[in-house]
Order: structure tokens, then sequence, then C-alpha cells
């Protein structure tokens, strides 16, 4: 059986700013773009969120809920040094490390012999080097799986330690909101109710031929979950699927032709991020994201061999089409790439 560690670091961008800056540590602060661009919040303070700021809200109702919030834009370039540092930490303990952001891993640490063995003692010392080298502090989560690691991190946020024992897996899992299943968001949920199910002992009640008939894929994952299960490795390693670019615009626009200018100036920039990764003659396909002003958004792609720039046009009419006139707020471009090992394949195939 696998012993799998989740580590989660507490409101990571707004904790290193308030590690440079103590004076930061009592006031509401949060980590996002200004009000009056159209900024979002990126992160911020346990102060912040007792006023009901949180992740993803646009700057503007923050401000609102939250007058004397301290803004500020963030420092990227910080915040990666210091994701590298606790990746080393990680490192200490295990080769099998599964980024899943710069503040967020899993561990696999079933065959390490630090600790004795315990996946326990491990997230401890994890957790103290972190505070004691950095300054910060993490949760954790330890659990024989990834679904329940990072269920039981969420269990002691912030700065805590909560494990979930092999043997007591089934107490835990059987009264679980289906809501509090990653993947299981707001909408999902009250479709789920709607039927009677609010908790992982209702849908246990149904055949799992039933919940994959019923409810197709997330059927399929819910007849695992529900039980407790979860057999996805930690991945040492991504292959990254896709490159892409997004801005979201300073006033919402409408037309074809004001898209397409704003695309116009993103195309470059994506040229050049997938330029060096990846010939242009081997890019699996093209994609463009539309959000509209009430935070509902839509993806358009097309799989194919090769890239070409004023394909996105089509891409855009189709995706105004689906719009059917919605205000929008935010574009976006999209390449997909190779899988691992393709593109140098077929580089020498080109080349005979």
């Amino acid at each position: 059986m696998r012993k799998i560690i989740h580590i989660d670091m507490d409101c990571f961008f707004a904790a290193v700013e308030m590690r440079e800056n103590p004076a930061l540590r009592e006031v509401p602060l949060a980590i996002g773009g200004a009000a009056d661009r159209r900024g979002v919040i990126s992160t911020c303070n346990y102060v912040a969120r007792r006023f009901g700021v949180r992740s993803a809200m646009p700057t503007a109702l923050a401000r609102k809920l939250c007058p004397p919030l301290v803004l500020l834009p963030g420092r990227m370039a910080l915040y990666k040094e210091t994701s590298t540092r606790i990746q080393a930490i990680f490192a200490r303990y295990t080769e099998l490390v599964e980024p899943l952001s710069l503040d967020e891993a899993y561990l696999d640490v079933t065959d390490s012999p630090h600790c004795g063995g315990s996946a326990t003692l491990m997230a401890e010392q994890i957790r103290a080097a972190i505070q004691s080298e950095l300054g910060l502090t993490a949760s954790a989560g330890v659990a024989p799986n990834k679904f329940l690691a990072k269920l039981a991190c969420e269990r002691r946020k912030p700065d805590g330690l909560f494990v979930i024992a092999p043997q007591e897996v089934d107490d835990f899992v059987r009264l679980l909101p289906l809501g509090k299943i990653p993947g299981i968001g707001r909408k999902t949920a009250e479709r789920l109710e709607l039927q009677g199910l609010y908790l992982c002992e209702d849908a246990r009640q149904l055949p799992e031929e039933e919940l994959k008939g019923r409810f197709g894929k997330l059927g399929v994952m819910l007849a695992d979950r529900i039980w407790g299960r979860d057999d996805s490795p930690v991945q040492a390693s991504r292959v990254r699927k896709s490159i892409g670019v997004e801005t979201t615009l300073d006033a919402d626009v409408y037309d074809e032709a004001a898209c397409w200018a704003v695309l116009t100036r993103l195309i470059p920039e994506l040229e050049l991020r997938f330029g060096q990764r990846c010939p242009r003659d081997q890019i699996m396909g093209q994609g463009i994201k539309l959000k509209f002003a009430d935070f509902q958004q839509t993806t358009v792609y097309r799989s194919h061999g090769g890239y070409s720039a004023p394909l996105f046009h089509d891409l855009l009419h189709e995706g105004l089409v689906r719009a059917e006139g919605k205000p929008i707020r935010l574009l976006g471009l999209v390449v997909g790439l190779p899988k691992e090992g393709e593109v140098n394949q077929l580089s020498l195939d080109l080349d005979r």
C-alpha cells in the first residue's frame, strides 16, 4: 500500500510577501491585478479572507468587501525561487515528487527509508524544515493515495497535519460530502443532490454500473472515490501537452474586429513561446479561449498537423457565434504539442 503526502503552502504568495515585510502580517493583504484594469485576486492572507476575499475573485469585488485591502502586484521571480527551495526540501525524502503548482505537490514516500518509513514523521519534518529554513508554513495530508491525501491536507489548513491511516479510510469517506471530492464543482454537486445524493454513503447505495450509466464519466470516477479508491501514481515529471497565452481586457469587447485586434497582439508572444519547444510543422492543434463578462467561458479547438496563424481568425468567428452577443472580458490562444519523443522522431523523418 502506498504512502502519499500532500503538501500545500498556506496562502503562498501572500505569505512570502509577509515574510519579506512583517508589517503586512496584521493587515488584509492580497496579490493580484489592479481593479481598474479588470484584475483578479491571485491569493490573499487569512486576514483578508475574514472579509470574504478569495482567490480568483475580481479585484473590484475584493475592494468592495474589504476597503482596507492592501493590494500588491506580486513578484513571480521571488515566488519561483522560493518554490525551488521548497522542492529541494521534498527531494531530501523522495525522488517521487509531483508538483501541482509553485506551492503544492504530492510526494510518494512508500519506499523512503527516512524516519523509519513513517510518512507521518516525514511530513512533520518537511513542514518543520519549511518553517525553519524559509520562514513559511505548510499544511500536509498523509494517506494511502493522492485523492485522500489532498482531502486530509484540507482538513488541517492552515499550518496543520492530518493523517488518514488505511484502517480509517472507510469511516473517513463514508460521511464525506460528494461536493468535497476534487473534480466535483458546485453545479455538479447540485445535480447530484437533486437525485438525493449528498454523501458518499448515499452514492454507495447505487450499484457501480448504475452510477456509470446514470452519470457517464462522472459515474466512473464516483464509483472509485466513494470507496476511497485512487490508483493514480505520483508522476515525478509531467509532459506538457499545450502552450497558451491569454489576456484580460481593460474593457469588454463585442465585435469580431476588436477581438481580432487583441489576438494579433497575442500571436507573436504565442509563437515565441512554442517556437522554443516545437517546430511549426509539428504543432498538433490550435484553439481560442473566450471568457465572458459573466465569467462563463468557451474554447474552440481544432486538431490538425502544422501551425497556421490565420486559422485563429476562423476559430474566433466560431467562438463568437457561440457567444451569441455576450460581452467578452478575456481572450486566449493555445497550441497543442506533440507527445514526448515525437518532436525528434518527426524531425528525423523529415530529414530522410
